[in-house]
């Protein structure tokens, strides 16, 4: 079961919501490496909205761009379990800070986060900070060249963090491996050249297995 706010709970109850969304994408700066957020929403003006941080569970103040940035964003399944979830992303073609996104940094891997905030029509604020329904990874992220007359895009295909739980671990069983983690740890001293000892054993003798 899925937990939200007081506040939200009882501006459902009243059915006097609607509901928007935020994406937060943080990639890397190609010349100075250094990570660079950007915000868009599903709405048109720039917004400074509370969001509640999937990190740290703390609310916090981001800024968002509107005006048709944001396109589009595919089913977030809310399941209860450790499969690895696709989202689909799709942005305007046409705007600077989509296009200084997907071309000026580098978007692979970039972290992704995805809120659904909760307005009141007649006061035109959210409820309650937003709550992130999508936590992930930029898996891809194909940019669309329009011909004349056709439509342009720019799409981020992205997968939960649970797919780190598929990831298998490159590290070997070596002497070089351990020390890397404790200098002085010698227990694989002799990983590469164990398979080679003979045993005796009373009137036997052969290899280790």
């Amino acid at each position: 079961m899925r937990a939200i706010s007081a506040a939200n709970q009882a501006a459902l109850a009243a059915r006097v919501l609607v509901a928007r969304d935020f994406l937060w994408i943080v990639a890397r700066n190609r010349s100075t490496n250094a990570p660079e957020a950007v915000g868009f929403w599903s709405d048109v003006g720039d917004v400074s909205a509370q969001v509640r941080s999937p990190d740290t569970g703390q609310v916090e103040n981001r800024a968002f761009y509107g005006s048709g940035t944001l396109i589009a964003i595919s089913d977030i399944p809310l399941v209860a379990n450790i499969t690895v979830q696709t989202v689909t992303i799709d942005l305007s073609q046409l705007d600077e800070l989509v296009e200084q996104a997907a071309r000026l940094y580098d978007l692979r891997q970039a972290k992704v986060e995805i809120f659904r905030g909760l307005f009141n029509p007649d006061t035109r604020q959210m409820v309650a900070p937003a709550e992130c329904r999508f936590a992930g990874f930029v898996d891809g992220a194909p940019i669309t060249t329009p011909s004349e007359g056709e439509a342009g895009s720019v799409r981020l295909e992205c997968r939960s963090h649970t797919q780190e739980m598929t990831r298998s671990n490159p590290d070997t069983r070596s002497h070089a491996s351990q020390i890397l983690r404790s200098p002085g740890d010698d227990f694989f001293a002799d990983a590469g050249t164990v398979g080679e000892w003979e045993v005796f054993w009373g009137r036997k003798n052969g290899k280790l297995t």
